[in-house]
């Protein structure tokens, strides 16, 4: 198996950083005071947020598929990863600020990344069917460029409808094989990834995500004093995040690797867990933001949309998990689904209760999903592999 190199490590540093200003930005969305997140703001400015994760995540994947796929000591390869380093750091420089004044800095990094990777491929690529597949790589992003480029410098509804439009296309185009008119496209069941690589980097990725739910939790409560209040808010925090690892790496987390070995299709397989990756991470960064607004106004009745993420996050997650599962097993334990509903049902009445009541639901329903799933491995062989794929 091909193991990450040091450069990879060092790529996944800046999206330490990204991430953090993924979270602060949300945060700023859902207001500091109670009060504050009356109307549509928190809904357009998650909406917004999300968007800029998005992009993040198109550059973090793309370039890990494609270091999985050839030599990472080749001078050409450490080119588009040094590429894409930079220009995630300028994308996370830029997110506070993507839809003001900033947007055109975004966008130009955005592109940059992008452009770069499938250009530098087909001028490295000697053989003729790789050649055509990164040609309608970069015809695909090419395209895509137009309305990231232009969407940089309208006004802020304009932008995001075109950024939404490019990254939409590019995403429908990786999914059905980057189809270009006389060109023709890929067949994705021909395509053989390094399951090993990619499940070792999705598993380095979630790491970094829970590292957000840390760091944001300390910051928080190392900025004010001690009271029990926050300490309680604080403490269920990291309890949550310690949850979220033990959840995610219950088996399914620790073989996905063999799954896609001894999968049908392990092209589709890799594909899938890439959506399902992405769902859980998001989950947990929401989490994050959750339990910081948590940890801030442990005491104060909560507006919906603290509530949404201390709730929706784990939800989110266990959703992604939950696919995961069958994408690793070919089935979904019940402990799931009804973890889910239990994070569904409550909401209408932690409106009436301090926000620590919400921390604290969330952290329970997690804790028996936890403990469903040791009870359930406890001196049985461990479950082996089987993908539906």
């Amino acid at each position: 198996m091909q193991r990450a190199s040091f450069l990879e490590l060092f790529f996944d540093l800046v999206f330490v950083f990204a991430l953090t200003r993924i979270s602060a930005r949300a945060f700023e969305d859902l207001a500091l005071e109670p009060g504050g997140t009356k109307g549509w703001h928190p809904v357009t400015g998650g909406a917004k947020t999300l968007l800029l994760l998005l992009a993040l995540w198109a550059v973090w994947q793309g370039t890990t598929w494609t270091i999985g796929r050839y030599d990472p000591y080749h001078l050409w390869l450490q080119t588009i990863v040094i590429t894409s380093l930079v220009c995630a750091m300028v994308m996370g420089v830029a997110i506070p600020h993507a839809f003001t004044n900033h947007g055109s800095t975004f966008a130009v990094a955005y592109v940059v990344a992008q452009v770069s990777r499938p250009l530098i491929l087909f001028l490295a690529s000697g053989r003729y069917h790789l050649r055509q597949l990164r040609v309608r790589m970069l015809v695909v992003h090419c395209v895509a460029a137009v309305p990231w480029l232009v969407g940089s410098v309208m006004p802020t509804t304009t932008r995001v409808v075109l950024w939404t439009l490019a990254l939409g296309l590019e995403l429908v185009a990786a999914r059905t094989g980057w189809p270009v008119p006389g060109l023709g496209r890929s067949r994705i069941h021909r395509w053989r990834p390094a399951g090993g690589h990619l499940a070792e980097r999705y598993q380095q990725f979630f790491l970094i995500a829970i590292g957000e739910t840390i760091l944001f939790s300390g910051l928080a409560y190392s900025a004010r004093s001690f009271t029990p209040a926050r300490t309680t808010a604080f403490a269920l925090a990291l309890t949550t995040s310690v949850l979220l690892w033990r959840i995610y790496f219950h088996r399914a987390g620790r073989i996905l690797a063999e799954a896609v070995a001894v999968a049908t299709r392990p092209a589709a397989i890799a594909r899938s867990a890439a959506d399902t990756h992405l769902a859980m991470v998001t989950g947990v960064v929401a989490t994050a933001i959750g339990y910081e607004l948590a940890i801030e106004h442990p005491l104060e009745h909560p507006e919906a949309a603290w509530i949404a993420m201390i709730l929706g996050g784990p939800l989110l997650f266990l959703a992604g998990r939950a696919r995961f599962e069958y994408e690793v097993f070919g089935r979904v334990s019940r402990s799931r689904w009804i973890a889910m509903a239990a994070l569904l049902t409550p909401g209408w009445v932690l409106l009436h209760n301090p926000l620590l009541f919400s921390a604290g639901t969330a952290a329970v329903i997690l804790l028996a999903v936890a403990v469903a799933d040791a009870r359930r491995a406890y001196r049985r062989p461990p479950e082996p592999a089987a993908p539906p794929f």
